[in-house]
């Protein structure tokens, strides 16, 4: 029997609080019980989207913010029924289940009328209250006001569509593991099986509509794996033109430095035929570098694996160059919001500046480990440049020995769209990343 509204609603205004004091989504929404999660985390993500409009709504409705727990299942509500069109529940309903949440609560109890009042007189001035905070760019985009301006600074021509595309639900990508199988047979796979896909990237497939992973043919066995398009891009990128050299009688020596949960170094692997890398894959949190255990065993494939942290090479590498590095360096997350939208209210404008200082620490302390010819690939799923762009530009001056070599820059979220079966371009409809591929010359 499916739990009642009323119940989910009050969990869902749980998990907002939970974000708005400083959880993660990941965390607020693994505290639900499980039998309710996936519905609550559904609730939950719309929520998100939309909860700049929410809390412009409110202030239009109540002159003092209210308790915390009664502000929370307020904006609840005001983000799920803002827009009748897309509401997954009928108005009054919505509303009268929202009252029923407060009720039962001990927390919101004594708000239960208050949050009454303000949900009736939304339903009664609807059309003129949304239209009072149209003039608002938080409500009107969904985003912090500083994400707004930086966005619109660094993507002056796209920072509208980029907004959009935030809002919108991200697709489910695979990566097909060309050890196990080629795509059209893993595509023909799926096809029999009623699961509509199209191609993207050199071995993905971008699901029609998603699906749990355990219903995917093979997944368990590693015949595939779910990773953005755009993501998919950094294996090929780093390992082009050096894998299968005649001169080369030694494995590949491959670093992937903040490589948790695992996914671009089971890709990396994938590529290589056995014995022709001898891949490094490094994580600072030892919880997380076992993910990477589990992908690799899940992929059947093999790395050596080892906490340690990226900034300190001394304390964990042997001194033996390193012929490729893969750099995917912690950053705002920008790129990702469709799939985690809690990211754009965590985050705060000063985020990203300590964030690019310990994109270029890293870099720094990674450049010395590239052999002469070899390649560093630095990555992240930001839009904003100081992340970006400005942080290789930075780079490139302090250090003469690097040459950037072609590389795609910044990616915005959903710049390829797919109609009639067939997307607009390679990489479909993919995440915002950005790469600099570097290659290390002899001193100028």
């Amino acid at each position: 029997m499916a739990p009642p509204l009323w119940r989910q609603l009050q969990l869902t205004a749980v998990a907002l609080a939970a974000i708005r004091s400083g959880t993660s989504g990941t965390a607020a929404f693994e505290a639900v019980p499980p039998e309710l999660r996936p519905g609550v985390q559904a609730l939950g993500f719309q929520v998100l989207r939309w909860l700049g409009r929410a809390e412009a709504l409110r202030r239009q409705l109540a002159k003092r913010t209210p308790p915390p727990a009664a502000d929370a299942l307020l904006c609840t509500a005001l983000a799920l029924g803002w827009d009748v069109a897309q509401s997954p529940y009928e108005p009054f309903t919505l509303v009268d289940q929202t009252v029923e949440a407060a009720k039962r609560n001990p927390g919101t109890r004594a708000q239960a009328s208050f949050v009454n009042a303000c949900l009736r007189r939304f339903l009664r001035e609807r059309e003129e209250l949304v239209a009072a905070t149209d003039r608002e760019p938080v409500a009107q985009w969904n985003h912090p006001r500083w994400w707004i301006y930086r966005l619109r600074r660094d993507h002056p021509r796209d920072w509208q569509r980029v907004l959009a595309a935030d809002n919108t639900h991200a697709p489910m990508t695979l990566r097909v593991n060309t050890r196990a199988g080629d795509r059209p047979s893993y595509q023909a796979t799926l096809a029999a099986m009623g699961l509509q896909a199209v191609p993207v990237a050199a071995a993905g497939l971008q699901l029609q509509r998603p699906r749990p992973v355990q219903e995917l043919p093979g997944f368990a066995e590693g015949r595939c794996s779910v990773q953005d398009a755009a993501a998919q891009l950094a294996a090929p990128l780093l390992l082009d033109g050096l894998l299968g050299s005649a001169r080369r009688t030694a494995p590949l020596r491959v670093l992937d430095a903040c490589a948790a949960p695992g996914g671009k170094t089971g890709h990396l692997l994938e590529l290589a035929p056995p014995g022709a890398i001898e891949l490094t894959a490094l994580e600072i949190n030892a919880a997380r570098s076992r993910r990477i255990d589990e992908t690799l065993a899940r992929l059947g494939l093999h790395a050596k694996v080892v906490v340690g942290d990226a900034g300190r090479p001394a304390e964990w590498w042997d001194g033996g160059a390193f012929d490729a590095i893969l750099l995917d360096a912690p950053c705002t997350a920008s790129g990702i919001v469709r799939r985690h939208p809690d990211v754009r209210w965590l985050r705060r404008e000063s985020d990203t500046e300590q964030l690019a200082l310990l994109q270029a620490m890293l870099l720094a302390a990674l450049w010395p480990l590239v052999a002469q010819g070899g390649r560093l690939l630095y990555c992240t799923c930001s839009v904003f440049k100081e992340e970006g762009m400005h942080q290789i530009d930075a780079f490139l001056t302090h250090n003469t020995d690097a040459r950037l070599l072609p590389s795609p820059g910044h990616l915005l979220p959903q710049s390829g769209r797919i109609a009639g079966g067939v997307p607009d371009n390679p990489l479909g409809d993919h995440d915002g990343f950005f790469y600099a591929l570097l290659e290390k010359q002899p001193p100028r």
